[in-house]
């Protein structure tokens, strides 16, 4: 039962926490860890007596239900819990690296003089107000979600709350749309064939691969072709797999078709490069057509790297600053440059924009190809689907699978599209950089194993 005593002019109860004091080395001892309270709320002080007994009944029920939360955890800053939080997270290292951002760039900084269940709903409005007028709305449902994240479990893992400060109820006031997606502007192959034809002057042959790799394969920009061995190539890949039971099963499909294999994504994690396994664990065999056949063939006989695709200077493209460098040059235009010496390979003719691609990412190569999938209707979605390196849901993905039949479908398809709307155009497509893109260079290591592997 609580205990309820006067002090001067003041009233203070006191009560069993649940908890029990410890010796010196730590182990719980036989004596009881009271705590007490002067007022139902910091600065507000109990009127009676009764007040003051029924208070300390309820934190005594609390604690018999299992909800008391014991009141030296209620002083836990909101920048310390980020921490604890973060510590306790068990997710890929792209995602860690995700939420440690999130977390120092405006949680912290926002909450960092209240104590975790200081948080009111009136106070989470407040913030999410901050978070939508400072920042896109992909990022402010980025951030929003952290932090619900770490309010439940401040409630459930770590008893610091006993309710979520997060009210979640039917829109009121002003009304206005919520835009989900951005709008989409038509991108026809000639804007396509103009970055590549950019990407040619900035880059080389290299570039005019590049480019239509993206947009005839569905990989993932840029981690996944970063990524993409000489081993995992057309050129070598399935005799290369390291894996006997893939290898034998791939060796007897693949007769007569040309497959690479989305194996790895490649990016920087805490100022290294790593070799990591692509998103959601999506490796996939894509088959790819003649043409794109024969471009991989030449790149990868202009050059002795593990990489397909290498820099300017023949270094990993990791080490690039590929946004500006050569997307924003290759989508917005640049002016000329003229040579500074005698032979500079840094001299390039005036480079014109492509209006279609203004402002967006190079991951929109990756929806168009997936659009272009889509358009003669006749190749079933399991196919493109797991093109993209995407699971289809429900039975659907249960018991569908990939023939096939369908994989040289989409071979036919996307080899048609290239000679009926590129070269049948007449649009202009650069010459092989070599005599004969059959005269491979296999100097290099077909596998590479010179980056960290994380299985995460």
């Amino acid at each position: 039962m609580p205990s309820v005593e006067r002090r001067g002019n003041s009233i203070r109860v006191k009560w069993w926490g649940g908890e029990y004091l410890l010796d010196d080395e730590g182990n719980p001892t036989k004596k009881k860890k009271y705590e007490s309270a002067s007022g139902p709320e910091d600065g507000v002080p109990f009127q009676d007596e009764d007040e003051a007994y029924a208070y300390g009944l309820d934190r005594e029920s609390d604690v018999r239900n299992n909800r008391h939360r014991p009141r030296n955890k209620d002083r836990t800053m909101m920048s310390e819990y980020c921490d604890l939080w973060f510590k306790s997270l068990d997710l890929r290292v792209r995602s860690n690296k995700t939420y440690r951002s999130r977390l120092d760039a405006v949680i912290k900084p926002y909450w960092r003089h209240y104590s975790v269940d200081q948080v009111t709903a009136i106070d989470y409005a407040a913030f999410d107000k901050f978070v939508t007028g400072k920042y896109s709305a992909s990022y402010r449902k980025g951030v929003l979600a952290v932090f619900k994240m770490m309010m439940d479990d401040a409630i459930v893992k770590y008893r610091l709350r006993e309710d979520t400060p997060i009210v979640e109820q039917r829109r009121r006031g002003k009304y206005k749309r919520e835009q989900v997606r951005r709008k989409k502007r038509n991108l026809p192959i000639e804007a396509i064939h103009k970055v590549a034809v950019n990407a040619h002057t900035i880059w080389g042959y290299s570039g005019w691969t590049y480019i239509w790799t993206l947009a005839f394969t569905c990989m993932r920009p840029p981690g996944e072709s970063f990524g993409l061995q000489r081993g995992f190539c057309s050129a070598h890949w399935p005799e290369s797999e390291p894996d006997k039971e893939l290898r034998e099963e791939s060796v007897a499909r693949y007769r007569g078709l040309s497959a690479l294999r989305v194996q790895y994504q490649t990016y920087v994690a805490d100022g290294r490069h790593v070799l990591a396994a692509p998103k959601y664990d999506s490796w996939r065999t894509t088959v790819i057509p003649p043409f794109l056949d024969e471009m991989h063939n030449a790149v990868l006989a202009s050059h002795r790297s593990p990489w397909l695709f290498v820099s300017m200077t023949g270094k990993p493209m990791l080490s690039t600053n590929f946004k500006s460098d050569y997307w924003y040059p290759m989508r917005d235009g640049a002016d000329e440059r003229p040579a500074r010496l005698r032979y500079d390979r840094w001299q390039r003719p005036e480079i014109p924009p492509v209006p279609e691609l203004a402002g967006t990412d190079i991951y929109r190569l990756r929806h168009w190809a997936k659009a272009k999938l889509d358009e003669p209707g006749d190749i079933p979605k399991v196919a493109i689907e797991a093109r993209m390196g995407h699971e289809l849901p429900g039975v659907e993905g249960t018991y569908s699978e990939v023939t096939l039949a369908m994989e040289e479908r989409i071979v036919e398809y996307l080899q048609s599209v290239w000679e009926k709307e590129v070269v049948g155009a007449g649009l202009w497509v650069p010459p092989f950089p070599i005599s004969s893109p059959d005269d491979l260079l296999n100097e290099a290591p077909p596998l590479f194993s010179g980056l960290p592997v994380l299985e995460n």
